[in-house]
């Protein structure tokens, strides 16, 4: 705890314990066997009486009380030296990972509660794959004891069984249980009250606890004499500009250095601090996509050269993928795993639940990936990039591709989760990646004002409907029948008319011998299925004389005229 005033830190400011878990008799070995020779004895006695300040048959927040019952029954005196005693027990616990401490603003008494977050103590194989905790646990009881506690709390598996290869025979939850797809709103909205009462909003939070790059690491790596730098150090009191910013970074999988130089653009803040999150993403999307260019270019000029050897090999493969590592290296960097967290939502805002009624299938590429609710989720909250690498998962995107989709982002105005739907359409009814045909839906789309998850996968299923519809409909009758009967039509007519009687008796008979080879569906001739002419029959100019040849001395008067008009005569 770092407490720099003591006056900050007494014994009448209020406090709070937190935990999400129960002690089990395993727990209660491994805090005695392995974590109290590394912080002692008074330290372990904190943690125990901070841990029965809620009943152990529960979890959540204790009652708010003053920090007086803790020093009365930890035995403390009242004063700076008790103080600095619980000071220094606390923060032996927070360095080992079994407490963090917090301190939050009341406005209502206009004073700070300190909150003690508990943690469950690791599990005994997780703490020996800890290097740092079982090198000081070492340097307390010696090597020897560790090996040993090491075998007294992991039993080995069998020998016969190591040799032995398995197979699951697990059931997986949709095989046996069938969910009811009707929505109760009652029960949705006790539990997501419920959640959103666990989980306090931002706006309540004096702290906010953001994944990716923190305030201190942009600080330390942003430029000192910046003009944007008075900006960026309102970061540490604005939470959602800085989760603004992680999203971008997570999206176009960008390293905290390149992050600080978009920061140290012109025009990245306004006048006010605020920050302007579509000029971000345009100029992270340059940084993307420049990087993508020069790992494609690499990878070719690798592959130009002649007979590598094994480490030129893995150094082609390690280029090949460049791009990926990137996107991979400064993803886990940023999220710190955000696979399995799911609190990296869309531009700094809270992750939205997707109701039943509006779940997508899954795709037969994410099957054995993820659940349906695992799969929902991605739409709605992660980027388009994410899923577009997952399924152009054996190389790079197509720069046409992410020029179409950043265009529909960045221009057109629509948001992640309306392109993930798209996108996962056009995956599902296996329609063209053509921009033209991403376009046209992408038209069609905003036409249609489809600007929220829910309305565009109900767009999407009365597409799939339609296609549906179509392909099981009856089948259009062949052009060679269309021709035959529309033949057959005009050679009766021709027959009432008569061949002899020219143009005029074919039209007084009903037909003609000329439209009677017409009939048949030709589009170089102009004709529909029906037979009629769709074009209407234009008269052609005939290039015959009308007038009769002059004479000599017609001629010769008119040679004489026209010098009279010169004035030559």
């Amino acid at each position: 705890m770092r407490i720099t005033n003591m006056l900050h830190f007494s014994e009448y400011h209020r406090f709070v314990v937190v935990r999400d878990f129960a002690m089990s008799s395993l727990q209660y070995k491994a805090v005695a066997a392995m974590y109290q020779p590394m912080v002692g004895a008074y330290a372990i006695s904190v943690y125990q009486t901070l841990y029965h300040q809620l009943s152990g048959d529960r979890m959540g927040y204790s009652a708010i009380e003053q920090q007086r019952k803790l020093f009365r029954e930890l035995e403390l005196e009242a004063g700076e030296r008790g103080r600095k005693w619980f000071v220094e027990q606390t923060s032996k616990l927070e360095a080992v990972g079994l407490l963090r401490t917090s301190r939050r603003f009341a406005a209502s008494s206009d004073d700070y509660i300190y909150e003690y977050e508990l943690f469950a103590p690791l599990p005994p194989a997780e703490f020996f794959k800890n290097h740092h905790l079982t090198l000081l646990l070492r340097d307390k009881i010696g090597k020897y004891a560790v090996l040993g506690l090491r075998d007294e709390l992991i039993a080995p598996e069998p020998d016969e069984l190591r040799r032995s290869n398995s197979e699951n025979l697990s059931v997986p939850f949709y095989d046996l249980f069938k969910l009811n797809t009707t929505v109760d709103p009652e029960l949705e909205q006790e539990l997501f009250e419920a959640q959103d009462g666990a989980k306090k909003t931002d706006a309540e939070r004096t702290e906010t606890t953001v994944k990716g790059f923190s305030y201190t690491e942009i600080m330390m790596r942003f430029p000192y004499d910046s003009v944007n730098r008075e900006y960026v150090e309102r970061l540490k009191y604005e939470p959602e500009q800085l989760a603004a910013i992680n999203y971008v970074a997570k999206k176009y999988g960008l390293y905290l250095g390149d992050m600080c130089k978009l920061l140290d653009e012109e025009g990245v803040f306004d006048e006010g601090g605020e920050l302007s999150l579509e000029l971000l993403q345009m100029k992270a999307n340059q940084v993307f996509r420049q990087a993508k260019k020069r790992s494609e270019d690499r990878t070719r000029w690798m592959a130009k050269l002649p007979s590598p050897d094994a480490s030129t090999a893995e150094g082609s493969e390690a280029d090949a993928s460049g791009a990926k590592q990137q996107s991979g290296a400064a993803q886990s960097a940023v999220t710190a795993g955000s696979a399995a967290d799911p609190d990296a939502g869309g531009a700094g805002a809270k992750d939205r639940a997707v109701e039943m009624t509006y779940y997508l299938d899954v795709p037969d590429l994410f099957q054995g990936e993820c659940s349906p609710h695992q799969y929902n989720y991605i739409l709605r909250n992660e980027p388009y990039t994410y899923l577009l690498e997952k399924i152009f998962s054996r190389g790079t995107v197509p720069d046409i591709l992410l020029d179409t989709l950043t265009r529909m982002e960045l221009n057109y105005g629509m948001t992640e989760e309306v392109i993930n739907v798209l996108i996962h359409y056009i995956y599902v009814s296996k329609r063209s990646w053509a921009k033209k045909y991403l376009e046209a839906i992408a038209t069609d789309m905003l036409g249609k004002q489809i600007l929220t998850f829910e309305q565009a996968v109900l767009y999407v299923r009365e597409q799939l409907a339609y296609i549906d519809r179509s392909r099981s409909g009856p089948p259009r009758p062949a052009e060679g029948d269309a021709g035959g009967s529309a033949a057959g039509t005009s050679g009766a007519g021709a027959a009432g008319g008569g061949k002899a009687g020219g143009a005029g008796a074919g039209a007084a008979g009903g037909g003609s011998a000329a439209g009677g080879q017409g009939r048949s569906y030709s589009p170089s001739k102009g004709r529909g299925y029906g037979g009629g002419r769709q074009k209407p029959l234009l008269p052609i100019v005939e290039s015959v004389p009308s007038t009769k040849p002059r004479s000599d001395a017609e001629r010769e008067a008119l040679r004489l005229k026209a010098k009279q008009l010169d004035g030559k005569v």
